[in-house]
């Protein structure tokens, strides 16, 4: 469930520029090509010393636009690679989709396959297939490495049934920044997708493999995470992929509770409680998701403070910055708090934390409240009894210059509420610690959720309106 670097809003918003044709050969598409065909073609090569009929390059919008071309220098057999310039960070990022428009039928195979290099070694924040308009079928193979010598790559295809029509051959997008933020080149040959008849072992999951339980609301909306398939390789290797919802089927125990869409979105429609579980070609998904309906919800309090006394980075009544992520999953430290900016209550976007010992939301550009006098958040904890060793630590951690303050400040268990809302005006003076206000870009929150049978066992709450103001 560790959220990437790259937003994949990138992809759903699918605002794509530059179209590059790249027909294999110079005939244009007669008429009969336009119509919708009863059968697609099968063809599997995507690039072998250059790109099949009917692909088309699409540089996604807000990438750098001519970091794709042919190389006739460097390729692994032939004559010609692809090669991606990936530019220093600063300089956006490298990302696109190949797509045929006219789809292909892949039914009959099992995984893409290409050879790569790159003039160092990398990482490539993400690979896969199935980028289109809808991301219906979308594949994505994350922090892919290469090295210095060709080497060859397979992304399996979940579920080859599925793929009756499918127009994104291939997609990337590489912003540099797991290679220290400089610039450099990878290359890509023989792409095609192959039956190899060595994927075996498929492992689905949904929720990332974990059974949790959480309370929702009636008009909540959110989007089932976590969905993964592992697959044993030729070689012996596991390849873990993350999948689009419309590769499972889903299960649900009690259908009057809510219900879930192709595209995993689900919507609490009533009281009671529910389990989604799910299969994926005939293979039952690791993990669950339990949602515990508690009825109609209570909003926070909507703010009333002028908007130019305000600098919000989360709060549906105010303009927001980009977040770079909501929980940056920092498992190899001991964090266990799941979620983020990941339901909708009547329109009402939410923050949900569950299993919280601590949780960071970072803003993707550093945030100035230099003249700001306080912090305001509502905060909502699910638990029927505050006890009185009960707190939330919250942490504003700013970046001056690559050097990291913070500032921290204990709410007391006498300001927090049982399943119910708080509203807190902290005094920016109030949090201990010398912090840079002018650059702040990470907002903790931190209990001591590991024992829920011990007071201070904040285990889950919600979160709106976090904004400094003055």
């Amino acid at each position: 469930m560790k959220m990437t670097k790259i937003n994949s809003i990138h992809f759903k918003a699918f605002m794509l520029l530059g179209v590059i044709s790249m027909m294999a050969s110079s005939c244009e598409r007669d008429l009969s090509d336009e119509a919708v065909p009863a059968t697609y073609p099968t063809t599997a090569e995507i690039f072998i010393d250059g790109f099949s009929g009917g692909l088309d390059y699409f540089p996604f919008g807000d990438s750098r636009q001519d970091a794709f071309t042919v190389d006739n220098q460097t390729f692994y057999s032939g004559t010609a690679s692809m090669r991606i310039d990936v530019p220093s960070i600063g300089d956006r990022y490298a990302g696109a989709t190949f797509s045929d428009n006219g789809g292909r039928n892949l039914t009959g195979y099992d995984a893409l396959t290409f050879w790569a290099k790159a003039n160092r070694g990398a990482v490539i924040n993400e690979i896969g297939f199935g980028v289109s308009p809808t991301d219906r079928f979308k594949v994505t193979k994350s922090n892919l490495r290469v090295g210095t010598n060709w080497r060859k790559f397979v992304i399996p295809i979940p579920n080859p049934s599925k793929l009756i029509r499918e127009t994104g051959m291939l997609w990337y997008a590489e912003d540099a920044l797991e290679n220290g933020g400089n610039g450099y080149t990878f290359w890509i040959d023989e792409l095609k997708f192959e039956k190899l008849g060595t994927v075996a072992q498929p492992r689905p999951a949904i929720n990332g493999g974990d059974d949790e339980t959480i309370t929702s609301f009636i008009g909540s909306n959110s989007i089932l995470p976590g969905l993964t398939q592992t697959f044993n390789l030729g070689d012996g290797s596991n390849q873990t992929l993350g999948i689009a919802p419309a590769y499972f089927d889903f299960k649900l125990s009690n259908d009057t509770v809510a219900t879930i869409s192709e595209l995993g979105e689900i919507s609490v429609i009533g009281d009671g409680t529910v389990k989604i579980t799910a299969i994926l070609a005939g293979v039952k998904a690791a993990g669950s998701l339990t949602i515990e309906s508690v009825g109609d919800f209570d909003p926070a309090p909507t703010p009333t403070r002028e908007a130019n006394n305000v600098t919000s980075i989360f709060s549906d009544s105010y303009t927001n910055p980009a977040i770079e992520y909501y929980n940056g999953f920092f498992n190899q430290d001991g964090q266990t708090t799941l979620g983020g900016n990941d339901i909708n209550i009547n329109g009402n976007q939410i923050i949900q934390y569950t299993e919280l010992n601590f949780v960071a939301l970072k803003t993707l550009n550093t945030v100035d409240a230099s003249d700001k006098t306080h912090y305001h958040v509502d905060i909502n904890v699910n638990k029927p009894v505050i006890e009185a060793g009960d707190f939330i630590r919250v942490i504003l951690l700013s970046n001056t210059g690559g050097v990291e303050t913070q500032g921290f400040y204990n709410i007391p268990s006498s300001d927090l509420v049982a399943n119910g809302w708080s509203s807190l005006d902290i005094p920016l003076s109030s949090f201990t610690g010398a912090f840079d206000k002018s650059t702040l870009s990470l907002f903790f929150f931190v209990t001591d959720g590991t024992n829920p049978a011990l007071p201070g066992s904040v285990t889950e709450i919600l979160v709106d309106n976090m904004y400094l103001y003055k």
